[in-house]
């Protein structure tokens, strides 16, 4: 059975972080920018889209949902056990709910409120794309930067990650972190674009954690 994850991307009902624990970082988020070219020598890795995933939490008032997006396909170029340039695909329409079971009326319709127009709009924007433009070393982490591709909005953002290659299997993990959802233009509940929310709010905070595994080619 197919494994939902960039779990970058999926994403749902976003909302303040209570006092169910502390924040997680937002990635920077700076302007598009171009893309990494890798040397010749780099090694191609091909996504496992079975084995990866972007979980995602998203938190409001009186609570939080959290669930899964799977990775619809990606390549990686790799040196010396360091990612170099790269590119994957988010498939936006496989967005799951984990905190509701799947029986419950509730999943499915969470679920299709952020498919829609008021979230991601799945139907006009069925996938998101993330695409590498450098990774750097800064203060011991290995920081991991690309343009994230939603809703035809570009951010380029840069998050924490560490690499593990495993014979011919290279594992990519992200430390847990969040992206503001109003900077790719999803406006439902947000309070960036609406006044007078009162507690109605969903904050605009989505926080991700992304695993890819790839295979050499």
């Amino acid at each position: 059975m197919k494994t939902p994850i960039f779990k970058f991307f999926a994403v749902v009902a976003l909302i303040t972080f209570s006092s169910c624990g502390d924040k997680a970082k937002e990635a920077e988020t700076k302007e598009a920018a171009e893309a990494a070219v890798a040397k010749v020598e780099a090694v191609a890795y091909t996504a496992d889209t079975e084995k990866s995933m972007i979980e995602w939490t998203g938190y409001k008032p009186t609570g939080s949902h959290n669930g899964t997006i799977a990775i619809k396909d990606g390549k990686l170029k790799v040196n010396d056990n360091t990612v170099e340039s790269g590119k994957f695909a988010i498939d936006m329409a496989s967005i799951e709910v984990l905190d509701i079971p799947k029986e419950d009326e509730g999943n499915a319709k969470l679920a299709g409120h952020l498919m829609n127009a008021d979230f991601f709009d799945v139907e006009n924007h069925p996938v998101a794309n993330f695409e590498v433009t450098g990774i750097e070393t800064v203060d011991g982490k290995t920081m991991l930067s690309g343009n994230l591709t939603m809703k035809e909005k570009t951010n380029n953002i840069s998050f924490p990650v560490t690499t593990e290659v495993n014979g011919d299997t290279l594992t990519l993990t992200s430390e847990t972190f969040t992206i503001d959802r109003s900077k790719w233009n999803i406006e439902y509940g947000s309070k960036s674009f609406f006044d007078n929310l009162g507690d109605k709010f969903i904050n605009d905070d989505i926080e991700l954690k992304v695993t890819l595994v790839a295979n050499k080619a």
